[in-house]
């Protein structure tokens, strides 16, 4: 999995996915329901477009997932098939709750992405490329890091490699 394709859904700055993406505000509501209504106030119809697009890749401002504590938000995530989130920042919290439940998600400058653009993303390299001939150079991630993110999050990386000796 080093290598990502998907269509580019753009949101914006601070966006805080214990709102967005849980049921803290549509109590008794299941992780499906809200994968059908998630980021509908910040883009109006944004879980139908993915689910249109067969899933896709998140662009986003500055602090995405900010205040986020949930690991609900990425379950959330996994359901619109979600393949990867690139933005400048991170909440520190989202983006450790990202890589232990195997989402793809690397820092970068999204200012020049646009909404719709189709995105090749290579993790191993960290480079992003568009449709619109455009290369960014996303922050790289540390080889355990990426392995987690391949084995589908920690558990199952630490199932297979309790001694974190493994080769990358």
């Amino acid at each position: 999995m080093s290598i990502i394709h998907g269509q580019a859904f753009q949101l914006g700055d601070d966006v805080n996915t214990d709102i967005h993406c849980s049921s803290k505000y549509a109590p008794g509501k299941d992780s499906q329901f809200i994968s059908t209504i998630a980021f509908e106030k910040l883009s109006s119809g944004f879980s139908g477009r993915l689910k249109l697009a067969q899933g896709g890749i998140i662009i986003a401002g500055e602090h995405f997932g900010i205040n986020s504590s949930r690991e609900q938000a990425i379950a959330i995530l996994h359901l619109m098939q979600v393949r990867c989130i690139l933005a400048p920042s991170f909440g520190r919290q989202f983006f450790r709750n990202a890589i232990n439940n195997g989402l793809a998600i690397l820092e970068c400058d999204t200012s020049q992405i646009l909404d719709g653009a189709e995105l090749t993303i290579d993790l191993q390299t960290g480079i992003v490329q568009t449709n619109h001939h455009q290369t960014i150079q996303a922050s790289l991630l540390p080889k355990e890091v990426l392995k987690i993110i391949s084995m589908g999050g920690l558990i199952p990386f630490l199932n297979q490699h309790p001694d974190w000796n493994f080769a990358a």
